[in-house]
């Protein structure tokens, strides 16, 4: 990282809390590697002070933010324009300032996740989609597979409610009775889970003798790398990709946003490793 000055272009990360995330180390080793004068830094905001984040940013002289819990929905509600994704989502995880002051909410997510999935080999063209899970994650996911070629995404939750308006953000997506849930997912081409079972934890959200080895499973946890989904995955046969990927590409893209550059990922994909290796 190059020494800070008193021309350091400054971007923040708001959320509550921060001190945990992978982004500061994930975007500062992209900066060092694009020889930019730039850097990340954690600003935590308390829930109820949400409002105070953009008019903050633009009084700060920031060049914009990374947003995460619990912010992307009131923050989506205070920028002065959104990107197509952010809009459709109702969530903001992106603020740039532009000259002038104007601030955009982008969501990088979705995009995020179908790039690491064909960095990871995996197409969805013409394939099954089902996800376990209706929240933020899930819903940024179903909307940019809504945009790619896939046969059909089955929304799996145990709120139908939270399903049916989650599938309500792609033209080929539908909510599948959790009684269901069992046969919806053997016969996915591609499973996603979307849920923070398995966070830390060794539970599993796939029931068992359901996974077989023509599948695509999909984890979003990256903490642990390998959870036990994707441990069990592996011991059928079927083609596993972590959540680190989705994080490493999502911000490749806010890294673009903010400054014009594409991003290095392998230098990316490094800090985000030896983060977590510390976290071990």
């Amino acid at each position: 990282m190059r020494a800070i000055s008193g021309t350091t272009t400054v971007v923040g990360i708001v959320g509550y809390p921060v001190a945990h995330s992978l982004s500061p180390a994930i975007h500062n080793a992209a900066f060092a590697a694009a020889g930019l004068e730039w850097l990340m830094i954690p600003l935590p905001v308390a829930p109820d002070d949400g409002a105070l984040i953009v008019p903050a940013i633009r009084s700060l002289g920031l060049a914009g933010a990374a947003v995460t819990m619990p912010h992307k929905e009131v923050v989506s509600n205070s920028v002065d324009a959104l990107d197509p994704a952010a809009q459709a989502l109702k969530s903001v995880n992106t603020i740039v300032v532009e000259q002038g002051g104007r601030t955009v909410g982008y969501s990088t997510d979705g995009a995020g996740f179908v790039a690491s999935l064909l960095a990871g080999g995996a197409d969805v063209a013409g394939r099954r989609v089902v996800i376990v899970g209706a929240g933020a994650a899930a819903r940024s996911v179903v909307d940019a597979l809504g945009r790619s070629d896939c046969a059909s995404i089955e929304i799996v939750n145990r709120t139908a409610e939270s399903a049916r308006f989650a599938a309500g953000l792609a033209p080929m997506a539908s909510a599948v009775d959790e009684v269901d849930a069992g046969d919806c997912l053997a016969r996915a081409d591609v499973i996603v889970n979307a849920t923070s079972v398995g966070m830390a934890s060794d539970e599993n959200p796939i029931p068992p003798g359901v996974l077989h080895d023509d599948q695509i499973v999909v984890d979003l946890v990256y903490h642990p790398r390998e959870t036990a989904l994707l441990r069990e995955a592996r011991r059928v046969g079927a083609v596993t990709i972590d959540g680190l990927g989705m994080l490493v590409h999502q911000a490749a893209l806010q890294h673009r946003l903010w400054t014009g550059n594409t991003a290095d990922l392998a230098s990316m994909w490094d800090a985000a490793d030896a983060a977590l290796q510390q976290r071990r």
